[in-house]
Protein backbone atom coordinates (compact mmCIF):
# COMPACT_ATOMS: atom_id res chain seq x y z
CA UNK A 1 0.00 0.00 0.00
CA UNK A 2 1.31 3.60 -0.67
CA UNK A 3 -0.20 7.11 0.26
CA UNK A 4 -3.02 7.27 2.73
CA UNK A 5 -5.21 9.38 0.30
CA UNK A 6 -4.47 6.14 -2.23
CA UNK A 7 -6.79 4.03 0.09
CA UNK A 8 -10.03 2.49 -1.97
CA UNK A 9 -11.66 0.41 0.10
CA UNK A 10 -12.31 -0.97 3.96
CA UNK A 11 -10.27 -3.53 3.24
CA UNK A 12 -6.96 -1.85 1.97
CA UNK A 13 -8.31 0.77 5.31
CA UNK A 14 -7.69 -2.55 7.88
CA UNK A 15 -4.81 -3.90 5.70
CA UNK A 16 -2.58 -0.08 5.60
CA UNK A 17 -3.48 0.39 9.24
CA UNK A 18 -2.13 -3.68 9.58
CA UNK A 19 -5.64 -4.67 11.70
CA UNK A 20 -7.11 -7.63 10.49
CA UNK A 21 -10.16 -7.13 8.17
CA UNK A 22 -12.32 -9.62 9.83
CA UNK A 23 -11.69 -7.76 13.28
CA UNK A 24 -12.24 -4.50 11.77
CA UNK A 25 -15.31 -5.51 10.17
CA UNK A 26 -16.52 -7.35 13.36
CA UNK A 27 -15.72 -4.24 15.55
CA UNK A 28 -17.94 -2.43 13.08
CA UNK A 29 -20.60 -4.39 12.27
CA UNK A 30 -21.02 -7.16 14.62
CA UNK A 31 -20.34 -5.30 17.98
CA UNK A 32 -20.73 -2.10 16.90
CA UNK A 33 -18.49 1.12 18.04
CA UNK A 34 -21.12 2.23 20.74
CA UNK A 35 -20.80 -0.57 22.60
CA UNK A 36 -17.14 0.02 22.62
CA UNK A 37 -16.81 2.94 25.45
CA UNK A 38 -16.99 3.67 28.74
CA UNK A 39 -17.73 7.30 29.95
CA UNK A 40 -17.35 9.32 33.00
CA UNK A 41 -16.73 12.90 34.23
CA UNK A 42 -14.06 14.85 35.26
CA UNK A 43 -13.65 17.90 36.49
CA UNK A 44 -12.85 21.45 34.29
CA UNK A 45 -10.14 23.79 35.65
CA UNK A 46 -12.30 26.27 35.22
CA UNK A 47 -15.56 24.89 36.88
CA UNK A 48 -18.11 22.22 36.21
CA UNK A 49 -17.35 18.42 34.63
CA UNK A 50 -15.67 17.27 30.98
CA UNK A 51 -17.51 14.39 29.66
CA UNK A 52 -14.60 11.49 29.00
CA UNK A 53 -15.73 8.76 26.13
CA UNK A 54 -13.28 6.00 26.75
CA UNK A 55 -12.66 3.37 23.88
CA UNK A 56 -11.92 -0.60 25.47
CA UNK A 57 -8.52 -2.04 24.36
CA UNK A 58 -9.74 -3.31 20.65
CA UNK A 59 -11.31 -0.06 19.40
CA UNK A 60 -8.61 1.91 20.64
CA UNK A 61 -5.92 -0.06 19.11
CA UNK A 62 -7.35 0.49 15.99
CA UNK A 63 -7.83 4.27 16.77
CA UNK A 64 -3.92 5.06 17.92
CA UNK A 65 -2.95 3.17 14.44
CA UNK A 66 -5.51 5.64 12.62
CA UNK A 67 -4.11 8.37 14.22
CA UNK A 68 -0.85 7.26 13.55
CA UNK A 69 -1.25 6.73 9.81
CA UNK A 70 -2.80 10.67 9.93
CA UNK A 71 -0.05 12.45 11.32
CA UNK A 72 2.45 10.82 9.43
CA UNK A 73 0.52 11.16 5.98
CA UNK A 74 0.14 14.94 7.38
CA UNK A 75 3.70 15.29 7.92
CA UNK A 76 4.64 14.24 4.43
CA UNK A 77 2.22 16.35 2.64
CA UNK A 78 3.59 19.42 4.74
CA UNK A 79 7.09 18.58 3.17
CA UNK A 80 5.65 18.27 0.26
CA UNK A 81 4.19 21.48 0.46
CA UNK A 82 6.99 23.16 2.14
CA UNK A 83 4.63 24.25 4.50
CA UNK A 84 5.82 26.25 7.98
CA UNK A 85 5.29 24.37 11.15
CA UNK A 86 1.23 24.58 11.97
CA UNK A 87 0.33 27.14 14.37
CA UNK A 88 -1.80 23.94 16.37
CA UNK A 89 0.27 23.45 19.73
CA UNK A 90 -2.06 20.85 21.07
CA UNK A 91 -1.74 17.63 20.32
CA UNK A 92 1.50 18.04 18.24
CA UNK A 93 4.42 16.16 18.47
CA UNK A 94 7.53 18.13 20.46
CA UNK A 95 4.54 20.74 21.04
CA UNK A 96 2.34 22.06 23.94
CA UNK A 97 1.33 24.29 26.06
CA UNK A 98 4.62 25.93 26.65
CA UNK A 99 5.57 26.24 23.16
CA UNK A 100 1.97 27.62 22.80
CA UNK A 101 2.27 30.74 25.34
CA UNK A 102 6.09 31.00 24.44
CA UNK A 103 4.95 32.74 21.14
CA UNK A 104 3.59 35.06 23.32
CA UNK A 105 5.76 35.96 25.62
CA UNK A 106 6.92 39.57 26.59
CA UNK A 107 4.22 41.24 24.19
CA UNK A 108 2.38 44.61 24.58
CA UNK A 109 -0.99 43.10 24.55
CA UNK A 110 -2.56 39.07 24.75
CA UNK A 111 -5.73 38.48 23.12
CA UNK A 112 -7.63 34.92 24.07
CA UNK A 113 -10.44 33.40 22.51
CA UNK A 114 -12.38 30.12 23.15
CA UNK A 115 -14.03 28.19 20.87
CA UNK A 116 -17.16 26.86 22.07
CA UNK A 117 -17.99 22.98 22.13
CA UNK A 118 -15.09 22.19 20.44
CA UNK A 119 -15.14 18.51 20.17
CA UNK A 120 -19.12 18.55 19.71
CA UNK A 121 -18.50 20.66 16.95
CA UNK A 122 -17.06 17.76 14.98
CA UNK A 123 -19.84 15.48 14.30
CA UNK A 124 -20.00 12.44 12.34
CA UNK A 125 -20.65 13.88 9.00
CA UNK A 126 -18.42 16.64 9.15
CA UNK A 127 -15.87 14.02 9.64
CA UNK A 128 -17.03 12.17 6.84
CA UNK A 129 -17.36 14.73 4.49
CA UNK A 130 -13.91 15.82 5.52
CA UNK A 131 -12.20 13.10 4.23
CA UNK A 132 -14.30 12.54 0.75
CA UNK A 133 -13.87 16.20 -0.30
CA UNK A 134 -10.58 17.55 1.48
CA UNK A 135 -7.91 18.26 -1.62
CA UNK A 136 -5.55 16.42 0.29
CA UNK A 137 -7.63 12.94 0.40
CA UNK A 138 -10.82 12.80 -1.49
CA UNK A 139 -11.18 9.10 -0.12
CA UNK A 140 -14.20 7.19 -1.43
CA UNK A 141 -17.01 7.32 0.57
CA UNK A 142 -17.10 3.76 1.62
CA UNK A 143 -13.43 4.65 3.30
CA UNK A 144 -14.42 7.90 4.76
CA UNK A 145 -17.25 6.39 6.55
CA UNK A 146 -15.58 4.11 7.90
CA UNK A 147 -12.98 6.56 9.18
CA UNK A 148 -15.75 8.22 10.58
CA UNK A 149 -17.24 4.75 12.46
CA UNK A 150 -13.59 4.36 13.98
CA UNK A 151 -13.49 7.94 14.90
CA UNK A 152 -16.91 8.92 16.38
CA UNK A 153 -19.11 7.86 19.32
CA UNK A 154 -22.73 9.06 19.74
CA UNK A 155 -22.27 10.84 16.55
CA UNK A 156 -19.34 12.65 17.69
CA UNK A 157 -15.89 12.86 17.97
CA UNK A 158 -15.40 12.06 21.73
CA UNK A 159 -12.66 13.23 24.28
CA UNK A 160 -10.95 10.19 25.20
CA UNK A 161 -10.12 8.21 21.71
CA UNK A 162 -6.65 8.72 20.48
CA UNK A 163 -8.13 9.53 16.87
CA UNK A 164 -9.83 12.98 18.12
CA UNK A 165 -7.07 15.00 18.86
CA UNK A 166 -5.44 14.69 14.81
CA UNK A 167 -8.72 14.65 13.30
CA UNK A 168 -9.76 17.79 15.05
CA UNK A 169 -6.34 19.47 13.93
CA UNK A 170 -6.80 18.44 10.34
CA UNK A 171 -10.49 19.92 9.82
CA UNK A 172 -9.08 22.87 11.77
CA UNK A 173 -6.26 23.79 9.28
CA UNK A 174 -8.14 25.69 6.75
CA UNK A 175 -9.73 27.93 9.78
CA UNK A 176 -5.22 28.09 11.15
CA UNK A 177 -5.01 29.41 7.84
CA UNK A 178 -7.24 31.61 7.48
CA UNK A 179 -6.79 33.28 11.55
CA UNK A 180 -3.02 33.40 10.30
CA UNK A 181 -3.75 35.55 7.71
CA UNK A 182 -6.14 37.75 9.22
CA UNK A 183 -3.51 37.65 12.27
CA UNK A 184 -0.13 38.53 9.61
CA UNK A 185 -2.24 41.30 8.01
CA UNK A 186 -2.79 43.06 11.72
CA UNK A 187 0.70 42.51 12.83
CA UNK A 188 -0.29 40.02 15.58
CA UNK A 189 1.34 36.20 15.98
CA UNK A 190 -1.69 33.29 16.36
CA UNK A 191 -1.24 30.03 17.89
CA UNK A 192 -4.39 27.28 18.96
CA UNK A 193 -4.52 25.08 21.52
CA UNK A 194 -7.22 22.56 20.99
CA UNK A 195 -10.02 25.09 21.17
CA UNK A 196 -8.01 28.28 22.94
CA UNK A 197 -6.94 30.64 20.19
CA UNK A 198 -4.19 33.06 21.00
CA UNK A 199 -3.01 36.21 19.31
CA UNK A 200 -0.76 39.01 20.45
CA UNK A 201 1.34 42.13 19.48
CA UNK A 202 3.59 44.91 20.40
CA UNK A 203 1.51 47.18 17.78
CA UNK A 204 1.12 50.38 19.54
CA UNK A 205 -2.19 50.92 16.97
CA UNK A 206 -3.69 47.61 16.88
CA UNK A 207 -6.30 49.37 19.89
CA UNK A 208 -7.60 51.01 17.18
CA UNK A 209 -8.18 48.50 14.94
CA UNK A 210 -9.44 45.98 17.51
CA UNK A 211 -13.44 46.00 16.90
CA UNK A 212 -13.09 45.33 13.11
CA UNK A 213 -9.93 42.32 13.85
CA UNK A 214 -12.63 41.04 15.95
CA UNK A 215 -15.98 40.76 14.17
CA UNK A 216 -13.15 39.49 11.03
CA UNK A 217 -11.76 36.60 13.38
CA UNK A 218 -15.42 35.64 14.71
CA UNK A 219 -16.56 35.40 11.34
CA UNK A 220 -14.51 33.38 9.72
CA UNK A 221 -14.51 31.35 12.72
CA UNK A 222 -18.73 30.84 12.31
CA UNK A 223 -17.58 29.96 8.42
CA UNK A 224 -15.66 26.80 9.75
CA UNK A 225 -19.14 25.92 11.46
CA UNK A 226 -17.45 26.80 15.01
CA UNK A 227 -18.90 29.18 17.85
CA UNK A 228 -16.63 31.88 20.00
CA UNK A 229 -17.28 31.81 23.80
CA UNK A 230 -18.42 35.45 24.38
CA UNK A 231 -17.77 35.18 28.19
CA UNK A 232 -14.20 33.58 27.98
CA UNK A 233 -12.63 36.37 25.45
CA UNK A 234 -9.90 38.39 27.19
CA UNK A 235 -7.94 40.95 26.11
CA UNK A 236 -5.28 41.19 28.35
CA UNK A 237 -2.84 44.35 28.45
CA UNK A 238 1.47 44.29 29.54
CA UNK A 239 0.78 46.36 32.85
CA UNK A 240 -1.82 43.20 34.22
CA UNK A 241 -1.20 39.48 34.35
CA UNK A 242 -1.51 37.97 30.65
CA UNK A 243 -2.73 34.59 30.89
CA UNK A 244 -2.08 31.68 27.89
CA UNK A 245 -3.45 28.01 28.33
CA UNK A 246 -2.73 27.99 32.13
CA UNK A 247 0.69 30.04 31.59
CA UNK A 248 1.70 33.71 33.07
CA UNK A 249 3.62 35.13 29.64
CA UNK A 250 4.67 38.78 30.97
CA UNK A 251 8.49 37.91 30.92
CA UNK A 252 9.08 34.37 31.60
CA UNK A 253 7.31 31.45 31.43
CA UNK A 254 5.41 31.07 34.93
CA UNK A 255 2.54 28.94 36.26
CA UNK A 256 0.36 31.14 38.92
CA UNK A 257 1.70 31.96 42.37
CA UNK A 258 -1.43 29.88 43.67
CA UNK A 259 -0.36 26.87 41.69
CA UNK A 260 3.28 27.00 43.25
CA UNK A 261 1.87 27.91 46.69
CA UNK A 262 -0.48 24.83 46.05
CA UNK A 263 2.06 22.18 44.64
CA UNK A 264 4.31 23.07 47.89
CA UNK A 265 1.52 23.35 50.52
CA UNK A 266 0.55 20.11 49.33
CA UNK A 267 4.28 18.29 49.41
CA UNK A 268 4.61 19.89 53.48
CA UNK A 269 1.15 18.45 54.45
CA UNK A 270 2.33 15.20 52.43
CA UNK A 271 5.45 14.82 54.69
CA UNK A 272 4.29 16.43 57.64
CA UNK A 273 0.76 14.99 57.89
CA UNK A 274 1.12 11.55 55.56
CA UNK A 275 -2.07 12.80 53.43
CA UNK A 276 -2.23 14.28 49.74
CA UNK A 277 -4.93 16.49 48.71
CA UNK A 278 -5.75 18.27 45.57
CA UNK A 279 -8.67 20.57 45.70
CA UNK A 280 -9.96 18.54 48.34
CA UNK A 281 -10.23 15.53 46.63
CA UNK A 282 -7.78 12.72 47.62
CA UNK A 283 -4.86 12.26 45.16
CA UNK A 284 -1.58 10.34 44.37
CA UNK A 285 2.00 10.85 44.55
CA UNK A 286 2.19 10.62 40.77
CA UNK A 287 -0.07 13.70 40.09
CA UNK A 288 1.46 15.66 43.15
CA UNK A 289 4.80 14.32 41.08
CA UNK A 290 3.04 16.10 37.60
CA UNK A 291 2.72 19.29 39.29
CA UNK A 292 6.44 19.36 40.25
CA UNK A 293 7.37 18.38 36.66
CA UNK A 294 5.56 20.34 35.13
CA UNK A 295 6.81 23.86 37.06
CA UNK A 296 10.16 22.43 36.49
CA UNK A 297 9.43 22.21 32.53
CA UNK A 298 8.88 25.72 32.58
CA UNK A 299 12.28 26.40 34.67
CA UNK A 300 14.46 24.30 32.26
CA UNK A 301 12.57 26.78 29.02
CA UNK A 302 13.72 29.70 30.92
CA UNK A 303 17.15 28.69 31.48
CA UNK A 304 17.86 26.93 28.57
CA UNK A 305 20.86 29.03 27.53
CA UNK A 306 22.35 28.37 31.38
CA UNK A 307 22.25 24.40 30.87
CA UNK A 308 25.99 24.68 30.26
CA UNK A 309 26.06 26.09 34.05
CA UNK A 310 24.09 23.30 35.73
CA UNK A 311 25.53 21.32 38.46
CA UNK A 312 22.84 19.49 40.84
CA UNK A 313 24.09 22.18 43.38
CA UNK A 314 22.66 25.35 41.56
CA UNK A 315 19.24 24.33 41.62
CA UNK A 316 16.92 27.06 42.20
CA UNK A 317 14.79 27.25 45.07
CA UNK A 318 11.65 25.53 43.03
CA UNK A 319 13.70 23.11 41.80
CA UNK A 320 15.09 22.40 45.43
CA UNK A 321 11.24 21.97 46.14
CA UNK A 322 11.33 19.23 43.08
CA UNK A 323 14.70 17.13 44.04
CA UNK A 324 13.27 17.25 48.11
CA UNK A 325 10.01 15.25 46.82
CA UNK A 326 11.65 12.80 44.29
CA UNK A 327 14.42 11.83 47.40
CA UNK A 328 10.93 11.67 49.76
CA UNK A 329 9.12 9.70 46.71
CA UNK A 330 11.61 7.37 45.71
CA UNK A 331 14.63 7.24 48.46
CA UNK A 332 12.76 7.51 51.70
CA UNK A 333 8.70 6.89 51.17
CA UNK A 334 9.54 4.15 48.34
CA UNK A 335 7.10 1.40 48.17
CA UNK A 336 9.18 -1.48 47.84
CA UNK A 337 12.86 -1.90 48.61
CA UNK A 338 15.15 -0.05 46.03
CA UNK A 339 17.95 -1.06 44.58
CA UNK A 340 20.85 0.31 42.41
CA UNK A 341 23.17 -0.92 40.34
CA UNK A 342 26.33 -0.30 38.43
CA UNK A 343 25.22 -1.44 35.42
CA UNK A 344 21.88 -1.66 33.21
CA UNK A 345 22.26 -5.27 33.41
CA UNK A 346 22.52 -6.48 36.72
CA UNK A 347 18.84 -6.01 37.23
CA UNK A 348 18.19 -8.84 34.53
CA UNK A 349 20.38 -10.90 36.27
CA UNK A 350 18.96 -10.44 39.35
CA UNK A 351 15.51 -10.78 38.41
CA UNK A 352 16.27 -14.29 36.68
CA UNK A 353 17.69 -15.71 39.35
CA UNK A 354 14.89 -14.71 41.49
CA UNK A 355 12.51 -16.16 38.92
CA UNK A 356 14.59 -19.46 39.22
CA UNK A 357 14.20 -19.51 43.17
CA UNK A 358 10.55 -17.52 43.77
CA UNK A 359 9.71 -20.39 45.83
CA UNK A 360 12.70 -19.87 48.07
CA UNK A 361 12.26 -15.83 48.33
CA UNK A 362 8.06 -15.01 49.11
CA UNK A 363 9.56 -11.95 50.32
CA UNK A 364 11.35 -10.73 47.02
CA UNK A 365 9.48 -12.31 44.48
CA UNK A 366 5.99 -13.90 43.99
CA UNK A 367 3.81 -15.19 41.05
CA UNK A 368 -0.12 -14.27 40.66
CA UNK A 369 -2.97 -17.10 39.32
CA UNK A 370 -1.99 -16.67 35.85
CA UNK A 371 1.62 -17.56 36.39
CA UNK A 372 3.27 -13.70 36.38
CA UNK A 373 6.26 -12.71 38.34
CA UNK A 374 5.58 -10.15 40.98
CA UNK A 375 8.85 -8.53 41.72
CA UNK A 376 8.54 -7.22 45.27
CA UNK A 377 11.84 -5.06 44.90
CA UNK A 378 12.76 -2.23 42.12
CA UNK A 379 15.23 -1.21 40.83
CA UNK A 380 16.30 2.07 40.13
CA UNK A 381 15.64 3.55 36.41
CA UNK A 382 18.10 6.39 35.46
CA UNK A 383 16.70 8.98 33.33
CA UNK A 384 18.20 12.72 32.57
CA UNK A 385 16.08 13.96 35.29
CA UNK A 386 17.89 11.99 37.86
CA UNK A 387 21.35 13.21 36.63
CA UNK A 388 19.74 16.67 36.20
CA UNK A 389 19.12 16.77 40.25
CA UNK A 390 21.39 14.16 41.86
CA UNK A 391 24.37 14.11 39.09
CA UNK A 392 23.67 10.28 38.29
CA UNK A 393 24.71 9.28 35.14
CA UNK A 394 23.18 6.77 32.83
CA UNK A 395 25.49 4.33 33.69
CA UNK A 396 28.69 2.96 35.95
CA UNK A 397 29.11 2.98 39.82
CA UNK A 398 28.79 7.01 40.13
CA UNK A 399 25.16 6.77 41.04
CA UNK A 400 25.80 5.38 44.73
CA UNK A 401 28.43 8.22 45.19
CA UNK A 402 26.26 10.59 44.14
CA UNK A 403 23.13 9.47 45.73
CA UNK A 404 24.95 9.04 49.14
CA UNK A 405 25.67 13.09 49.98
CA UNK A 406 22.08 13.49 50.27
CA UNK A 407 21.67 10.61 53.12
CA UNK A 408 24.89 12.37 55.20
CA UNK A 409 25.85 16.18 55.47
CA UNK A 410 28.18 16.78 53.19
CA UNK A 411 29.17 19.84 51.10
CA UNK A 412 26.61 21.78 48.99
CA UNK A 413 24.52 18.54 49.36
CA UNK A 414 21.03 19.22 51.67
CA UNK A 415 20.74 16.19 53.71
CA UNK A 416 17.04 15.12 53.08
CA UNK A 417 17.55 12.14 55.48
CA UNK A 418 17.34 13.61 58.12
CA UNK A 419 14.96 16.85 56.89
CA UNK A 420 11.99 14.48 55.74
CA UNK A 421 12.78 12.41 60.00
CA UNK A 422 12.09 15.88 61.66
CA UNK A 423 8.90 16.65 59.08
CA UNK A 424 7.50 13.29 58.80
CA UNK A 425 8.12 12.09 62.34
CA UNK A 426 9.70 8.39 60.85
CA UNK A 427 12.23 6.63 59.24
CA UNK A 428 12.57 5.75 55.65
CA UNK A 429 9.67 3.21 54.41
CA UNK A 430 11.71 0.67 52.85
CA UNK A 431 15.14 -0.29 52.23
CA UNK A 432 17.90 1.54 49.78
CA UNK A 433 20.35 -0.74 48.48
CA UNK A 434 23.54 -0.40 46.60
CA UNK A 435 24.50 -2.99 44.85
CA UNK A 436 28.68 -2.77 44.00
CA UNK A 437 30.62 -5.74 42.10
CA UNK A 438 33.49 -7.23 44.95
CA UNK A 439 36.07 -5.65 44.13
CA UNK A 440 38.01 -4.04 46.65
CA UNK A 441 42.01 -5.14 45.70
CA UNK A 442 42.57 -3.25 42.70
CA UNK A 443 40.92 0.36 42.48
CA UNK A 444 37.60 -0.08 41.14
CA UNK A 445 34.35 1.45 41.89
CA UNK A 446 33.82 -0.47 45.21
CA UNK A 447 37.09 0.24 46.62
CA UNK A 448 36.41 4.08 45.29
CA UNK A 449 33.43 4.13 47.32
CA UNK A 450 34.67 2.63 50.62
CA UNK A 451 37.26 5.10 50.43
CA UNK A 452 34.86 7.96 49.81
CA UNK A 453 32.53 7.35 52.71
CA UNK A 454 35.43 6.43 55.05
CA UNK A 455 34.88 2.98 56.09
CA UNK A 456 36.53 2.00 59.06
CA UNK A 457 38.73 -1.85 59.19
CA UNK A 458 35.63 -3.82 60.60
CA UNK A 459 33.37 -2.79 58.83
CA UNK A 460 34.49 -4.00 55.41
CA UNK A 461 35.64 -7.12 57.43
CA UNK A 462 31.87 -7.59 58.23
CA UNK A 463 30.88 -6.83 54.54
CA UNK A 464 33.20 -9.64 53.13
CA UNK A 465 31.39 -11.53 55.87
CA UNK A 466 28.54 -11.17 55.73
CA UNK A 467 28.39 -9.37 51.80
CA UNK A 468 26.23 -6.57 53.27
CA UNK A 469 26.30 -3.56 55.87
CA UNK A 470 24.09 -0.86 57.18
CA UNK A 471 25.81 2.88 55.81
CA UNK A 472 24.26 5.62 57.64
CA UNK A 473 23.26 4.42 61.34
CA UNK A 474 19.34 3.84 62.00
CA UNK A 475 18.42 4.36 58.30
CA UNK A 476 17.50 1.95 55.81
CA UNK A 477 20.58 2.70 53.47
CA UNK A 478 22.57 -0.65 52.71
CA UNK A 479 25.51 -1.76 50.90
CA UNK A 480 25.39 -4.68 49.36
CA UNK A 481 27.98 -6.82 47.70
CA UNK A 482 28.08 -9.98 45.11
CA UNK A 483 30.26 -12.91 47.05
CA UNK A 484 33.52 -14.16 46.15
CA UNK A 485 33.97 -17.36 44.56
CA UNK A 486 36.33 -19.84 42.76
CA UNK A 487 39.42 -18.67 45.19
CA UNK A 488 39.37 -15.26 44.09
CA UNK A 489 40.12 -11.87 45.24
CA UNK A 490 37.73 -10.20 43.38
CA UNK A 491 34.27 -10.53 41.07
CA UNK A 492 31.99 -9.10 39.52
CA UNK A 493 28.60 -10.60 38.95
CA UNK A 494 28.57 -12.26 35.68
CA UNK A 495 31.73 -14.15 37.66
CA UNK A 496 28.78 -15.82 39.27
CA UNK A 497 27.73 -17.73 36.08
CA UNK A 498 29.02 -20.34 35.18
CA UNK A 499 31.81 -21.66 33.02
CA UNK A 500 29.21 -23.12 30.59
CA UNK A 501 26.87 -20.09 31.03
CA UNK A 502 29.67 -17.45 30.02
CA UNK A 503 30.28 -20.01 26.98
CA UNK A 504 26.96 -19.35 25.19
CA UNK A 505 27.25 -19.09 21.51
CA UNK A 506 24.55 -16.80 20.11
CA UNK A 507 24.78 -16.81 16.49
CA UNK A 508 28.46 -17.65 15.95
CA UNK A 509 29.07 -14.94 18.63
CA UNK A 510 30.95 -15.27 21.97
CA UNK A 511 30.29 -13.16 25.16
CA UNK A 512 32.56 -10.27 25.92
CA UNK A 513 32.43 -8.19 28.89
CA UNK A 514 34.77 -5.26 27.65
CA UNK A 515 33.44 -2.21 27.00
CA UNK A 516 35.10 -2.28 23.12
CA UNK A 517 35.14 -5.36 21.13
CA UNK A 518 34.90 -6.69 17.59
CA UNK A 519 31.34 -6.98 16.86
CA UNK A 520 31.72 -9.77 13.67
CA UNK A 521 33.28 -11.76 16.62
CA UNK A 522 31.26 -11.27 19.86
CA UNK A 523 28.37 -9.42 21.83
CA UNK A 524 28.31 -7.28 24.60
CA UNK A 525 26.63 -7.29 28.43
CA UNK A 526 23.15 -6.07 27.02
CA UNK A 527 22.77 -9.18 25.02
CA UNK A 528 23.88 -12.05 27.37
CA UNK A 529 21.67 -10.26 29.97
CA UNK A 530 18.71 -10.11 27.75
CA UNK A 531 19.61 -14.12 27.05
CA UNK A 532 20.33 -14.88 30.68
CA UNK A 533 16.38 -13.45 31.65
CA UNK A 534 14.81 -15.03 28.65
CA UNK A 535 16.12 -18.28 29.64
CA UNK A 536 16.20 -18.13 33.11
CA UNK A 537 14.63 -21.49 33.60
CA UNK A 538 18.00 -23.76 32.19
CA UNK A 539 20.65 -21.57 33.57
CA UNK A 540 22.93 -22.77 36.96
CA UNK A 541 22.36 -19.47 39.52
CA UNK A 542 23.58 -21.61 41.95
CA UNK A 543 26.12 -18.90 43.14
CA UNK A 544 23.55 -16.50 43.44
CA UNK A 545 22.11 -17.73 46.31
CA UNK A 546 24.21 -16.29 48.97
CA UNK A 547 23.77 -12.75 46.87
CA UNK A 548 19.97 -13.51 46.99
CA UNK A 549 20.43 -14.55 50.63
CA UNK A 550 21.97 -11.11 51.73
CA UNK A 551 19.51 -9.26 49.65
CA UNK A 552 16.99 -11.37 51.23
CA UNK A 553 18.05 -10.29 55.04
CA UNK A 554 18.21 -6.84 54.55
CA UNK A 555 14.65 -6.90 53.08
Amino acid sequence: MGRFCEIQTRNELADYLQVPRSKLTYILYAVGTQKCYRTFQIPKRSGGERKICAPNADLKDIQRRLASALSEFQRIMRMEKGIHPSVSHAFEKGKGIITNAAVHRSKRLVLNLDLEDFFDSFHFGRVKGYFEKNRDFHLPPEVALTIAQIACYEGRLPQGAPSSPVISNLICQILDMRLLKIARRNRLDYTRYADDLTFSTNDHSFLERYDTFLREVSDEIRKAGFSVNEKKTRLQFRDSRQEVTGLIVNKKLHVSRNFYRETRAMAHRLYTQGELEIHGEPATMAQLEGRFSFIDQLEHYNNQNDSDKHTCNTLCGRERQYQAFLFYRYLFANERPLIITEGKTDPRYLKAALKRFYSEYPRLVSRDAAGNFLFRIAFLRRSDRWKYFFGVSMDGADAMKALYRYFVPALNSPNYLKTLRQLCGSEPRNSVIFLYDNETVSDRPLKQFLRYVKLDEGCKHALQRDLSIPLVAGSKLHLLTTPLIGGKAECEIEDLFTQETLDTELDGKHFSREESYDENAFYGKDIFSRYVYSNYSTIDFSNFRPLLDALNKIV
